[in-house]
């Protein structure tokens, strides 16, 4: 906890026993946190979608976005990580002062199984990467269509589902070091297996 770059084994309210209580065969484990991590965000940009139709109040919908929007920001943020894929990551002041950022990923149990499964890992990563891009895709839509008043809420949008994004992806992958050189070795992969399919 003391380095910004610390990869440390995560407690996750007795996560770890309760999933060796429970049945392997089940896929989802936790049923109620993977609804929720889709909830939020996929009501955000329904809403988002579809607000002008329903009323024309701007007020409105921008606030019901922006709830929306927040509530994803702290389920996936302080929940759906560490129950869905065991990672977490938070801002800690120390005595000094001094803002340390702790990315956190919980370590491979001593048995060698994993703790979280695999529709779970999916369904987190699917919707933390899928509705950051499209609220991208409204920001250049509602820049280039000249409606402005709608920019706010939408760079909202990418700010607040990019920052999980951002974190999770430090949390798996580690220091920044290895981000850049884990996309560099994806796109190397991808483009050799694009000529060899050739």
């Amino acid at each position: 906890q003391d380095s910004s770059d610390d990869i440390e084994d995560v407690s996750l309210f007795d996560a770890d026993d309760d999933v060796s209580r429970r049945s392997k065969k089940s896929k989802i484990r936790h049923p109620v946190a993977s609804f929720f991590h889709l909830f939020f965000r996929v009501s955000a940009i329904i809403v988002y979608l579809l607000c002008e139709l329903l009323t024309n109040s701007f007020i409105a919908c921008m606030v019901t976005i922006i709830l929306l929007l927040s509530c994803d920001f702290w389920a996936v943020k302080n929940v759906t990580g560490r129950l869905m894929v065991g990672l977490r990551w938070w801002n800690q002041v120390d005595d000094d002062g001094r803002s340390h950022w702790v990315f956190e990923a919980r370590k491979v149990s001593a048995q060698g199984g994993k703790t979280s499964s695999e529709a779970e890992s999916r369904i987190f990563w699917l919707g933390l990467i899928t509705c950051p891009m499209i609220w991208v895709i409204f920001a250049f839509s509602a820049l280039f269509s000249f409606k402005v008043k709608w920019l706010a809420v939408v760079v909202m949008g990418v700010v607040l589902q990019g920052a999980n994004l951002y974190g999770y992806i430090r949390c798996k992958v580690g220091s920044r070091k290895n981000l850049t050189s884990m996309a560099t070795s994806y796109l190397g992969k991808q483009f050799l297996r694009q000529v060899s399919a050739q």
